[in-house]
């Protein structure tokens, strides 16, 4: 009886478990088609320029969240705490100081990075960009608990909702005012629906100011490799951008923008989904317990991988094409870009599921080296490629350091008894052959951009 409860038990969180899926790529996929339109529409209103200074402005705020991410969301949803009220009220306080001090340090920053990168704009720009990390900083912890319990159907739609109210916004004032101001203001209009649709629209705790040394202290303990982690993966997801803002005009920053927004989607898509459903899933089905577990697992990664994998194929062979259709020729070097870019994202789509095991398992240290070696690896080969090569050194350094820090993923893999040889090899063949046929295809759009850049 014991066992028949055990696997109805299992059954029940699998079938959450692809509900959950469902929904966030319903949810990304419908964000996604929401970036895309607002992103036609304000290419038509503005000019490459301010898309290269909001990529800009992007960075120095998603830097400011990541280099100081203590980990709520994830101890939120492995600790055996996390419904505790006290326990989640204590991790809202920390948030809301958090975002105060977030908000404080874009104002600080704002000159210096203008200063810094030549953009005497950045400095007007920064403060007002702040207040949505402040904003944030009040989101209410029930956006966790809808992930740790995998109930995330009312989260996915208000989620999208605050999206287009932000999209909107953005639409009207770029219109309005004909400046990356536009963009800017619409990103906190966006934060600020978000909060009031999430504490409204969502049941359970209402979040008051809290201290609980014991809560303070696990949150602390897991938190603080996870603040290192993020602090690198800050420099893998967004050091392009900081590197390239430094070595490339705006204008070119702006199209290498274009080409990253098209050809992240699949990857991001994938992200989305392990980073909010298989922490659970570890958490309660660890692959070593039984050899059921890693069966339904295996199953889940292929269920996870092939797709994504397929989407990055579409994108590796149909890039050029797809921009040309949707941007006008001031972005037509876009395609060349996406495509390179897709290529070498093929070996993060492979090992997606891996990095998540660890965090399931409390283990956020190893988690951190991974992190770091990825950061390096990027930030390390983005420098010499940039200044040797210029734009296509760069995009061939990113497709490198993916390369090269699969074999670290792989250590942390096997720690976790999670590591699936077979399914990575096959990938990787695949993988392979698309980035053969694709680079070979589209190799006069890539000469063309490398004479233009």
């Amino acid at each position: 009886m014991t066992r028949l409860w055990g696997a109805l038990q299992d059954n029940r969180l699998m079938a959450r478990a692809m509900r959950s899926s469902s929904l966030i790529v319903i949810g990304y996929g419908g964000s996604q088609a929401m970036r895309l339109a607002a992103n036609l529409i304000l290419t038509r209103l503005l000019f490459p320029e301010a898309f290269g200074m909001m990529a800009l402005v992007g960075v120095v705020t998603a830097g400011l969240a990541m280099f100081s991410d203590v980990g709520i969301s994830p101890s939120i949803s492995q600790s055996k705490r996390g419904d505790d009220p006290d326990f989640l009220n204590t991790a809202w306080t920390i948030q809301v100081i958090r975002g105060f001090c977030l908000w404080l340090a874009a104002a600080l920053l704002a000159y210096p990075f203008a200063l810094f990168y030549g953009a005497p704009d950045l400095a007007l720009y920064l403060p007002i960009a702040g207040v949505s990390l402040a904003i944030a900083g009040f989101n209410p912890t029930r956006i966790e608990t809808a992930h740790r319990h995998l109930l995330v159907g009312r989260l996915t739609l208000l989620d999208l909702t605050a999206q287009a109210i932000g999209v909107i916004a953005m639409v009207l004032l770029a219109w309005w005012l004909q400046s990356v101001m536009a963009l800017v203001i619409g990103g906190v209009i966006a934060a600020l629906a978000k909060l009031l649709l999430t504490h409204f629209g969502l049941p359970g705790l209402r979040n008051t100011l809290r201290w609980e040394k014991s809560a303070a202290h696990e949150l602390v303990i897991f938190g603080k490799w996870i603040f290192l982690s993020t602090a690198a993966w800050f420099l893998s997801s967004q050091g392009d951008k900081a590197i390239l803002g430094k070595f490339l005009s705006l204008d070119v920053l702006g199209v290498y923008n274009i080409g990253f927004f098209l050809a992240a989607f699949p990857l991001a898509l994938g992200q989305a989904v392990t980073g909010k459903v298989l922490i659970p899933i570890y958490r309660d089905t660890p692959p070593d317990a039984a050899p059921e577990n890693a069966r339904k697992l295996r199953k889940m990664r292929y269920a996870l991988g092939v797709p994504i994998m397929v989407l990055v194929v579409v994108m590796a062979f149909f890039g050029p094409a797809v921009v040309n259709v949707l941007y006008d020729e001031r972005y037509i070097h876009a395609g060349a870009i996406l495509v390179i870019l897709a290529v070498g994202q093929i070996p993060q789509v492979i090992g997606l599921s891996y990095d998540q095991a660890a965090l399931a398992a409390g283990d956020s240290r190893r988690f951190f080296v991974f992190t770091c070696f990825r950061a390096l690896f990027q930030v390390g080969f983005l420098i010499v490629g940039v200044s040797l090569f210029g734009l296509i050194g760069a995009l061939c350094a990113l497709a490198l350091s993916s390369l090269c820090t699969h074999p670290v993923l792989i250590w942390l893999a096997r720690h976790h008894k999670v590591w699936d040889p077979v399914h990575d090899a096959l990938l990787f063949i695949m993988g392979l052959a698309v980035a053969a046929a694709s680079l070979t295809l589209h190799w006069p759009e890539i000469q063309a951009m490398i004479a233009a850049t």
